[in-house]
């Protein structure tokens, strides 16, 4: 006789809860690995944006001798209107170095927009001053170069460039407009950055008569940086080589978390010399940074509109500078519209990016030497270690800030 055996054509319960539980430990095993893979290929691309930028400043200052100049722009010739932060007539000269490179990061269909008259409504235009003519009826709504940066209504200040964009920020969307995730940098500079070589109401005067925001005199002294605000830079001004100077960094954009790296703290402004003889003074404030998570202030966002890189064309300190004071991924500390401190930060593991006056983009991590965090800045009455023309108090990181200030750079970073 003989016998017949059916075949088996399936799988017991017990040989498929195998099969998925090896699967379950392989995809556990794998999974980081993949998120690494990927956030290894967003800061390369992070990182190939930045050079992009390095090279269109190059290409800038080899077309027009000089630096895309940061606060650069347009003022009507009447001054009580070049001078109206919301006015449509100019943009008051605050328009941030990225505006004037646009043209050489393959952005000219932008830049044509904003180098012409825009009409945004089809309306009756508003009346606007055309230097060295009279006042003129115009079609269009907003001047060559457009109105302040802060006008929604203007499309190319909302207008988002993938170029300067972090592909691991995820930002996005109001209350910010046109976000950036790279700005210049104004070295260890504290105090009076964001006039630079202009007083309140843009007169190019010293110190002599008592205005000390930002006259010549004091931008001279203090602010050290590659850029600064107002002025016309070039290559030839740093003198400690473009290799070892910073033109940019990264900052990361807010997403309205209260994360002490993209916004203001709510306890309160210190002062212009409290922020200038302190950096850290805000670190210092008790109950203002969360014990729990020292990453966040405590309470609610001092103000929702004032956001790292909320804003890509304008140069204001809180939208468009970073300074080598506190190293990377420390706090911001604003003292108002004049004084403040904002460190590089980025969404990447352990540090950001910095784009070296030569082109070269490097990787600083959050560890770098970065001197006395407590020490004042160097300022034109300053004294002792604090005198212009002082080595950085900052150590290495104000060293790479700092463009003319003769530091010996002998460690790698």
């Amino acid at each position: 006789m003989r016998s017949h055996f059916k075949s088996r054509l399936g799988f017991t319960l017990v040989e498929l809860l195998v099969v998925i539980a090896i699967i379950g430990v392989l995809v556990g095993l794998l999974l980081p690995a993949v998120q690494a893979a990927r956030e290894a290929a967003r800061r390369m691309s992070c990182s190939n944006n930045f050079k992009q930028i390095g090279l269109g400043i190059h290409n800038y200052h080899s077309a027009y001798n000089q630096l895309p100049k940061h606060g650069g722009g347009s003022s009507a010739l009447n001054d009580n209107l070049a001078h109206n932060r919301n006015c449509s007539y100019s943009n008051r000269d605050s328009l941030s170095m990225l505006v004037g490179i646009l043209p050489f990061i393959e952005q000219q269909a932008i830049w044509e927009v904003i180098s012409n008259p825009f009409e945004h409504d089809g309306a009756p235009g508003l009346t606007y001053l055309i230097p060295g003519h009279a006042w003129n009826s115009q079609v269009a709504d907003y001047p060559p170069m457009g109105p302040a940066p802060r006008h929604v209504e203007y499309d190319p200040w909302v207008t988002t460039l993938p170029t300067l964009r972090c592909p691991s920020d995820p930002g996005q969307g109001l209350p910010a407009m046109g976000r950036t995730n790279y700005v210049a940098c104004l070295g260890d500079s504290l105090y009076a950055v964001n006039h630079g070589v202009f007083d309140a109401k843009n007169n190019d005067v010293g110190s002599s008569g008592g205005n000390w925001q930002g006259s010549r005199e004091d931008a001279r002294a203090g602010n050290r940086g590659f850029f600064v605000t107002h002025a016309k830079m070039r290559f030839r001004d740093m003198l400690d080589g473009l290799s070892n100077t910073i033109a940019m960094g990264e900052i990361a954009t807010d997403l309205g978390d209260n994360d002490n790296r993209t916004v203001a703290a709510n306890g309160g402004t210190p002062s212009n010399n409290q922020m200038r003889n302190n950096p850290s003074y805000c670190r210092d404030q008790a109950g203002w940074i969360d014990p729990l998570r020292p990453q966040f202030w405590t309470g609610t966002p001092a103000q929702i509109t004032y956001g790292r890189g909320y804003r890509w064309a304008d140069y204001h300190d809180f939208y468009g500078i970073m300074q080598t004071v506190l190293p990377p991924n420390s706090e911001v500390c604003f003292a108002g519209i004049s004084t403040g401190n904002y460190p590089a930060s980025s969404r990447h593991q352990g540090g950001c990016h910095v784009l070296m006056g030569d082109g070269a983009v490097k990787f600083i991590t959050d560890s770098i030497e970065a001197g006395n965090s407590r020490a004042g800045a160097v300022w034109l009455k300053g004294t002792g270690s604090r005198a212009p023309g002082s080595i950085s108090p900052y150590g290495l990181w104000g060293a790479l800030g700092s463009r003319a200030s003769k530091e010996t750079i002998d460690d790698q970073f």
